[in-house]
């Protein structure tokens, strides 16, 4: 059996829409580099009233907070430049009501960016971004 048959991907209801399947495929292709690079993914899509964070991961003792950005093409800039400095700010709030939701006191705390490149009839580019700030 290959490794793509042994891991679920994320099954999103047949109406969804091509942006959110794009997403999707973003975060499942994130989630299994960052798995290969030796992180234990703690959570995916946690979601909050303030929020959502894509992958929760550890690496070693870090608690790592993952964003991961996912573009069709480059008409609107590669994607991690979508990533800006308010969502930053959003990313660290949410990772302070992680802690809470989940009962974890002080831990080390790293930022990452993932962006997946995904551009019809081109191989996928991926690109991690380890402790933006």
């Amino acid at each position: 059996m290959s490794q793509q048959a042994t891991q679920a991907e994320p099954q999103l209801p047949l109406g969804s829409n091509p942006r959110a399947r794009l997403g999707a495929q973003g975060e499942a292709v994130a989630a299994r580099y960052l798995q290969r690079c030796g992180l234990v993914v703690l959570d995916r899509n946690w979601r909050c009233r303030d929020g959502e964070i894509d992958l929760v991961a550890t690496d070693g003792d870090t608690l790592v907070i993952v964003e991961v950005k996912t573009r069709s093409g480059i008409g609107f800039g590669r994607p991690a430049e979508a990533v800006t400095r308010q969502k930053l700010a959003r990313m660290r709030r949410l990772a302070q009501l992680w802690l809470a939701a989940n009962g974890v006191g002080w831990v080390e705390i790293r930022f990452d960016v993932v962006a997946v490149l995904a551009c019809p009839g081109a191989p996928l580019e991926l690109e991690h971004f380890p402790g933006v700030f």
